[in-house]
């Protein structure tokens, strides 16, 4: 089965060839990067030994082995662990963004949180991962699968801090220009759960923890051998925290939040003292960080040599509006025709990293959608300037800001496709509704979950000019 599930429906369309080139090596990549294969590869029981890579542990020393998990990837990488486990599992209660068909589980309870805005049973299920923490005992085994997305999945304030003011807290940070680190910086010592904050829960317990993680991280190293222990692993809810106290209230006075955030979130990060810092270090557990963000460029890259089309990454630290880093990569590929830089057509671009869409005011929303939907519709643009091009942008676990497509694939016949249907692609970016307008001429990406979370994948093919008709 394709990752791309309207893979026939998309080439079907505007400029096929340099579609197909495009799709193509997209799945390869989604396919290379499917977490469920990673840990599969890696983890073997033999008896009552367990093995990960280059390290083993004797489950017969071990009273309960607990799954625990959340995340956007964590269907694929739990129903790994949970099958190569089997009886071994004691139980198991992972959080998900969407529950499909294929999730068969043995002893592991799946759970379907909120992403990005959190929800009632993301935090039920983790209070129920706090009592099997609370239960544990130094014999005591816990398995983690964490990928992006957890920090709204596993959504767990602290006390004083409501559900509701946690949700609002996340919209506003959402909307507000701030990038993840610091959004991060606020959400994570407003948790009980993320920024380590888990893994401080298990440790005090004396129980062991193995994780597996997926970086989704601007700025992280691509993997290498990721069956060694990865020695610096950190962030997320199992891991040491580099985020502090200090760099959250530098986020609420640079974004001028102090009157825009709840007042007890305001209050708590304003007030509390050393006894609300999130944990820096863990030496003593094991984690093996399966992907890191510019594995989906080196992948991509593979990818297109192989089907013979030279490509060149752009940069695995793209950041930014949406839209505008759309209308870049469309001044990008008129270069490349008009004038071969930084490379001669035909060619592949490729970047991955993490945009954003600033909204000052929900009062602008008009439709759904998100970066990748926001920067292929800025790409259609001035799209048609470099004939043939096109553009793909996905959030490479499948969904995309509030959209249930993953993103969009535009190309220089978009823009009049629009026009054809009276779709009016500066009002849908306005509105934020570039998925409603992506969907009505053919150019949305539906995966569903794909298996991994490594942001916004973004795949740029430029023809040579002189074979466009």
């Amino acid at each position: 089965m394709r990752k791309i599930r309207n893979y026939d429906e998309l080439v079907s369309r505007g400029d096929t060839e340099s579609r197909t080139i495009v799709l193509d090596v997209a799945e390869a990549t989604l396919g290379r990067l499917d977490a469920y294969n990673r840990i599969k590869a890696i983890t073997a029981v033999e008896g009552n030994v367990l093995r990960i890579g280059t390290k083993v542990w004797d489950l017969s020393t071990k009273r309960n082995v607990y799954l625990v998990g959340a995340g956007k990837a964590a269907n694929h990488m739990a129903r790994a662990v949970d099958e190569v486990l089997g009886d071994k599992l004691t139980q198991g209660i992972v959080i998900v963004k969407i529950a499909e068909e294929g999730d068969v589980f043995h002893r592991t309870d799946i759970r379907v949180g909120g992403h990005p805005i959190p929800n009632e049973e993301g935090y039920a299920a983790s209070l129920d991962i706090l009592d099997l923490v609370e239960q544990a005992t130094a014999d005591d085994l816990f398995i983690a699968v964490i990928s992006g997305g957890s920090s709204a999945l596993m959504s767990c304030p602290v006390e004083g801090i409501s559900l509701q003011d946690e949700m609002d807290t996340t919209d506003i940070l959402l909307k507000s220009g701030a990038g993840i680190y610091e959004i991060n910086a606020i959400r994570r010592h407003i948790s009980r759960m993320n920024g380590g904050m888990l893994a401080k829960a298990i440790a005090e317990k004396g129980a062991e923890l193995i994780g597996f993680g997926i970086s989704d991280a601007v700025g992280t190293p691509p993997t290498g051998d990721y069956g060694v222990p990865y020695a610096n692993y950190a962030s997320t809810p199992i891991g040491p925290d580099k985020t502090t106290l200090a760099d959250a209230r530098r986020v609420i006075r640079d974004y001028a939040l102090e009157n825009r955030l709840p007042a007890s979130v305001v209050n708590y990060l304003m007030n509390v003292g050393n006894e609300g810092e999130t944990p820096k270090s863990f030496p003593h557990n094991t984690y093996y960080l399966l992907n890191t963000l510019p594995d989906s460029c080196i992948y991509a890259k593979e990818a297109a040599e192989e089907l013979g089309v030279p490509a060149i990454i752009l940069t695995s630290f793209l950041e930014g509006e949406a839209k505008d880093a759309g209308m870049v990569m469309s001044s990008i590929a008129r270069e490349i025709q008009q004038y071969g830089n930084p490379v001669p057509a035909p060619c592949i671009v490729l970047s991955s990293g993490e945009v954003t869409t600033r909204i000052p005011s929900n009062s602008e929303i008009t439709g759904t959608g998100g970066p990748g939907c926001e920067m292929t519709t800025g790409f259609s643009l001035t799209a048609p300037n470099a004939p043939g091009s096109v553009l793909f942008s996905i959030d490479s676990e499948g969904t995309d800001g509030t959209a249930m497509a993953a993103g969009g694939l535009t190309d220089s016949t978009t823009l009049a496709r629009a026009d054809e249907v009276n779709l009016n692609v500066h009002d849908a970016l306005r509105g934020h509704a570039t998925h409603e307008l992506l969907a009505a001429v053919g150019d949305s990406v539906f995966t569903g979950n794909t298996g991994t979370n490594l942001c916004d994948l973004n795949i740029l093919y430029v023809p040579v000019r002189s074979n466009i008709q």
